[in-house]
């Protein structure tokens, strides 16, 4: 058989990196049809006999896709980061609740040990090499208007 030998694409574990990982799980659920659910979510009617049959069965492949896609999210993210998530009911809830804890934010869980190995991206920890940290603080003011991309340094606004 042809599919014995097809394998299924990993799916991304959330290592701290956020905005990596989410790039990654944004192509993964997209091309397993899911990206949909966390652009737009799904809510439940709050009377359910209000709805049509046509409408029923829509919210019912609705349910069953989010629960698919869920299923996905619990696999990429330790049990320890979803314990702190309250709200867990639908996809949307889940993806929203971790961008708006990690977004932005690199590898907060080892910025100190990496300070400590010399790569010192972290906020807060100590870095062993300035010039990394320069270049990153660079980029954060280069994307304010500056242009984007500048690893050098100019003068003063």
């Amino acid at each position: 058989m042809a599919t014995e030998n097809f394998m299924q694409p990993a799916i991304p574990r959330f290592d701290g990196h956020y905005d990596y990982w989410s790039m990654l799980m944004e192509n993964f659920l997209g091309s397993k049809e899911y990206w949909h659910l966390i652009e737009v979510g799904y809510t439940e009617p709050t009377e359910s006999n209000t709805l049509t049959d046509a409408q029923k069965v829509k919210l019912e492949e609705l349910k069953l896709k989010d629960l698919e896609a869920k299923n996905y999210l619990f696999q990429a993210i330790d049990r320890t980061i979803l314990e702190t998530i309250l709200t867990k009911d639908t996809l949307k809830q889940i993806w929203d609740a971790m961008k708006l804890k990690y977004r932005g934010n690199t590898k907060l869980q080892q910025s100190s040990s990496n300070a400590q190995k010399g790569f010192g991206h972290g906020k807060g920890g100590s870095s062993n090499n300035n010039n990394d940290h320069c270049r990153h603080d660079n980029r954060a003011l280069d994307t304010k208007g500056r242009g984007k991309g500048r690893d050098d340094h100019h003068g003063g606004d």
